[in-house]
């Protein structure tokens, strides 16, 4: 349960900063992100008895088990609640049900005290126990291996766990395939799957599938037409989380403190959810980057127009603005000769290519950029400039400008 110093490679931070990285850049990325994980779950562990006994089970487990363990310390919510914990936001007792979870997992024995608010005992990245209603914000839970899963003793009651089955007083996170070698969880359970006011609650199982089939979609277009996001996709996207969206858009979000996660309305269609992927991997590589780089100086007040938002904003958020939006011009341009989506694609591609490039030219001349964020920042540019030469219909870039003048006179400041 060490945490290692990472530094990210000269070669990895020159692939980021094209808009790309692979697969190679994005292991660097995970390795400082679950050390960051480890290293909050530690800090956690010593602001409590309960916390620090369950930190020993987490290490003795790991000796047999450092797969299973890992994978609970690396599941999103798990590093939100610790960061959360550390600011005296959250009970650092619940690292009792990581290490519930992380036995579950390795098919271990396990008894420890832990949290159960209002009866509810969520066991990361697995699910929720719903415990007999006495009032008992503590109670005592045994973990025994079982077939399939593992019996759990809490509150009075035994329960039967099976990752991925709903039982009874057990609801279980679901896992998606993206591609035949990958899976996504569906966190809709966790308090701390996501902390925005817009989340979403449990997927019924018709949602559920429809989910499921956009994500089989969203994987064939990317495998065919985007091979580099496919596999960065598989590498960094490891929680998919609901939030409130309309019946006709497809609402998306990422976030600092939850690596991994995209938290996302009901997708549309395939297409929709494809972009969605592509666009939110691109605010979840940054935010990673930036734990290890420095990229902007500290807020000086100052805000920004933006082309993809009504609000003015500042020099870290028009930053990644313009890495996520360079990746949806650069999507849409494989998209230009589809014989459903070249139309729109036409006027995606010329719109967010001009956007993106006049942010960047925002960017470099703000003097807010660190001496890595101005390389950074210039060979994004740079990369935009190679999409310069791809031509577009009159038709279409005359849609596209009309488009980006009527959003500036609705949203540019003064």
């Amino acid at each position: 349960m060490r945490p290692v110093t990472h530094r990210l490679s000269a070669a990895a931070f020159a692939e980021l900063a094209t808009g790309g990285g692979g697969e190679a850049a994005l292991a660097e990325l995970r390795a400082a992100q679950t050390s960051k994980h480890r290293l909050l779950v530690r800090l956690a562990a010593e602001e409590s008895g309960t916390a620090a006994r369950a930190y020993e089970t987490l290490a003795e487990l790991e000796a047999d088990a450092p797969g299973e363990v890992s994978d609970c310390l690396r599941h999103p919510a798990v590093g939100a609640w610790a960061l959360r914990a550390c600011r005296g936001q959250a009970d650092p007792g619940r690292l009792a049900a990581v290490a519930l979870a992380a036995a579950v997992r390795a098919g271990a024995a396990c008894r420890l005290e832990v949290p159960v608010p209002g009866g509810r005992l969520v066991l990361p990245s697995l699910g929720l126990l719903t415990l007999p209603p006495d009032g008992q914000e503590r109670v005592m839970a045994t973990v025994e291996p079982a077939d399939g899963g593992a019996r759990i003793h809490a509150g009075g009651r035994a329960f039967q766990v099976r990752p991925g089955r709903d039982g009874q007083d057990w609801q279980a996170l679901h896992r998606m395939s993206f591609g035949p070698d990958t899976t996504m969880t569906v966190d809709d359970l966790d308090p701390h799957r996501w902390l925005g006011d817009d989340v979403a609650g449990r997927l019924p199982p018709a949602r559920r599938r429809r989910w499921s089939t956009c994500l089989g979609h969203a994987w064939e277009i990317l495998r065919t037409r985007h091979a580099t996001v496919a596999e960065e996709v598989g590498a960094a996207v490891s929680v998919l989380t609901p939030i409130l969206g309309t019946a006709v858009e497809q609402r998306s979000a990422s976030a600092r403190d939850l690596f991994g996660t995209i938290a996302l309305s009901d997708p549309v269609d395939g297409i929709g959810m494809a972009l969605t992927l592509a666009h939110e991997l691109q605010h979840i590589k940054l935010y990673a980057l930036t734990d290890l780089v420095t990229l902007t100086l500290p807020d000086d007040g100052r805000r920004f127009y933006a082309p993809w938002r009504p609000d003015p904003r500042p020099l870290h958020g028009l930053l990644h603005g313009a890495y996520a939006h360079a990746a949806v011009a650069a999507f849409w341009r494989r998209h230009l000769t589809d014989p459903e989506h070249g139309a729109k694609a036409e006027v995606e591609f010329a719109r967010w290519r001009e956007a993106s490039t006049q942010v960047t030219t925002t960017l470099l001349d703000s003097g807010g950029l660190t001496e890595e964020g101005t390389r950074f920042v210039a060979t994004l540019r740079d990369t935009l400039a190679s999409l310069d030469g791809e031509p577009v219909s009159a038709g279409a870039a005359e849609r596209a400008r009309l488009m980006a003048e009527a959003h500036r006179r609705s949203h540019s400041p003064g």
